[in-house]
């Protein structure tokens, strides 16, 4: 890998290490650019709590981004970085999300999408489940977010974790992919789900994603500074790729808000 865009920090209250620990990590493994997208945060205006134990708080991005722009400064000859976050599209709360993130500089989001609706009292989607309505609510609300053209990319896709009928399975997929491409927006390889064994990547998933022509990158999603390293994870995942001939992205262009 030569790119990073998946990157976490200590401010999401799950993962550790800070930014020049990630930036000194990155040089150590060779990459040429590193995208910070630590969880974004969110404000709920009309419900408590404001933000979940998984991401930063609103108070907290204007040092997230000071941070970042600093070091990208003070490392400008050595590695290329930017300014990011990783997001779940809601629409009730997206107009105000775009406004935060314009206001602190922050340059691209990826689509994480970890809740359906607006999160709040919904469904989580890695957690295992049967209703077939749920699989299509998300793929509707994800055809959503890639319509606004404001993601550069979409992690863990197949984060969704319908165990239900293949047939209904391949064809929601389908037509997320369709409009992945449609719209030009890689689907990322997540490393993380390789390293800890997680129900993703799933191979079922990649498959219809070459057969619809995606364009695909691998995405760290470190929590920790060493996970830059990607080793046997970025092995696994490009073997994946060569098995069902998916052609990855070595870098690709961030999509400003």
């Amino acid at each position: 890998m030569i790119a990073n865009y998946h990157t976490h920090t200590y401010r999401c209250g799950h993962a550790v290490g800070r930014e020049r620990e990630y930036v000194e990590a990155a040089l150590e493994a060779g990459l040429r650019l590193l995208g910070f997208s630590d969880h974004t945060p969110y404000d709920y205006f009309d419900s408590e709590p404001r933000n979940r134990p998984m991401r930063m708080m609103p108070e907290e991005l204007p040092d997230y981004a000071g941070t970042v722009r600093a070091l990208a400064s003070e490392y400008r000859d050595r590695l290329e970085l930017h300014l990011g976050v990783e997001a779940e599209y809601y629409p009730k709360y997206f107009p105000r999300l775009l406004e935060l993130l314009r206001e602190n500089g922050v340059e691209y989001m990826l689509l994480g999408q970890h809740y359906l609706g607006n999160e709040i009292g919904d469904v989580y989607s890695g957690r295992a489940f049967l209703d077939r309505a749920t699989l299509e609510r998300y793929v509707a609300q994800t055809a959503e977010a890639l319509d606004t053209g404001l993601f550069s990319y979409f992690a863990h896709p197949d984060l969704i974790r319908y165990v239900g009928s293949r047939r209904v399975y391949e064809r929601e997929m389908r037509t997320l992919c369709r409009k992945a491409r449609d719209t030009r927006t890689p689907l990322e390889i997540n490393l993380l789900g390789l390293r800890e064994g997680r129900h993703y990547p799933s191979e079922f998933f990649w498959r219809i994603a070459a057969e619809e022509g995606n364009s695909v990158i691998l995405g760290c999603d470190a929590h920790r500074p060493q996970e830059l390293i990607a080793g046997e994870s970025e092995q696994r995942a490009r073997a994946l790729a060569d098995r069902l001939g998916l052609t990855l992205l070595d870098t690709l262009p961030l999509r400003k808000l």
